[in-house]
């Protein structure tokens, strides 16, 4: 294109006549060199301009008396026009670098925060199959942590025949936390399994046996367990420092299920810790969450819990899928902590 310009601006100054030159615009080559091509096109474009506009003022007989200081200026408004290509030109190719740049650091990181998504999924396992009940789980990285986390949640059978749901949350954004999270999933669920349907006492069993891990870990965990019959269930739960699960009743009405406040596991094994309970009626929804659902910059976490109280007013009675995906929707993809979601629902036909 540089190249054409130079020759169709000779060519019209040639037919055109010596009377009328227009030998000036052929410094619109290295102009344009400058927004395609690199800093040595571009000034050699800029040169052979010069070298254009020299020959054509000899043909123009510009180089006779008034004639040549105007033509000695011509000259040099070309190569200034040079130099300010050369400019245009070096400015191009840095803010291209840089955003060549900026894009594989994009695309690096998204890489990776999948790569840490997947590998979380893996260590969640299979999301739960939970015998009479309705079930939905969500797990979201934090935005500013691409590395595997701390949070799960969990969802299984024991053998008295009831079910047992946990979520949960270790300390950390990084390999660590997410070993210790699954030996501690693993060690939990073990326990539960002869613990006689008892959260409390299942927290208890977790917190003694952390008690011989070497490095310490702090840990929030809410236990519940779900049995029923007759048309009902009756849950039980136990919370070691973990944001309060939140009953939705058929009707949309809530229910934060907190209780007076217990230590976290991996402070005091000894410390004393309370079964709660409560009866779910068919339709009734218990919604446990890890703490970077509701904190948020510029926040308090009691105004995180009330927009997620009111959200679940709203949308309480969707299918837990939808209602899942859609608390997510709102955070719009900007969690400052790893989130992890369980959502139950009693069945409104309960046969168990």
């Amino acid at each position: 294109m540089p190249f054409a310009v130079l020759t169709i601006v000779a060519l019209i100054d040639i037919l055109m006549g010596r009377d009328r030159a227009i030998l000036t615009l052929v410094v619109i080559a290295p102009l344009v060199a400058a927004t395609a091509l690199g800093r040595r096109a571009t000034l050699a474009y800029g040169a052979l301009a010069v070298v254009v506009a020299a020959l054509l003022g000899i043909y123009d007989q510009l180089y006779t008396g008034n004639q040549f200081a105007a033509q000695l200026i011509r000259l040099a408004g070309i190569a200034a026009g040079t130099a300010a290509a050369v400019v245009a030109s070096t400015l191009r190719l840095r803010r291209e670098a840089e955003m060549a740049r900026l894009g594989q650091e994009a695309a690096a990181a998204r890489a990776v925060l999948e790569t840490a998504e997947t590998l979380q999924r893996h260590l969640l396992g299979d999301p739960p199959s939970l015998p009479g009940l309705q079930s939905a789980v969500r797990y979201v990285p934090a935005g500013r942590h691409a590395q595997v986390g701390g949070d799960w949640y969990d969802g299984f059978g024991v053998p008295d025949g009831g079910t047992v749901l946990v979520i949960g949350d270790v300390a950390g954004h990084d390999g660590k936390a997410a070993a210790t999270m699954a030996e501690v999933r693993g060690m939990l669920r073990a326990i539960a399994q002869t613990s006689s349907g008892s959260p409390a006492a299942v927290l208890t069993g977790l917190d003694r046996v952390l008690t011989t891990r070497r490095r310490p870990t702090l840990i929030t965990v809410v236990v519940a367990a779900v049995d029923g019959g007759d048309g009902t269930a009756t849950l039980r739960w136990s919370n070691a420092g973990h944001p309060a699960p939140i009953l939705v009743r058929r009707d949309g009405s809530t229910e934060l299920l907190a209780r007076a406040p217990e230590l976290l596991l991996g402070i005091d094994p000894a410390a004393p810790r309370l079964d709660h309970q409560l009866s779910l009626r068919p339709g009734d929804t218990v919604f446990f969450y890890t703490d970077g659902l509701v904190e948020r910059r510029g926040s308090t976490l009691d105004e995180g819990t009330d927009w997620l109280i009111a959200e679940l007013e709203r949308r309480g009675r969707q299918p837990l899928d939808e209602l899942c995906d859609g608390l997510l929707t709102e955070l719009g993809g900007r969690t400052d902590d790893d989130v992890a979601v369980l959502a139950v629902r009693v069945p409104v036909d309960l046969r168990r």
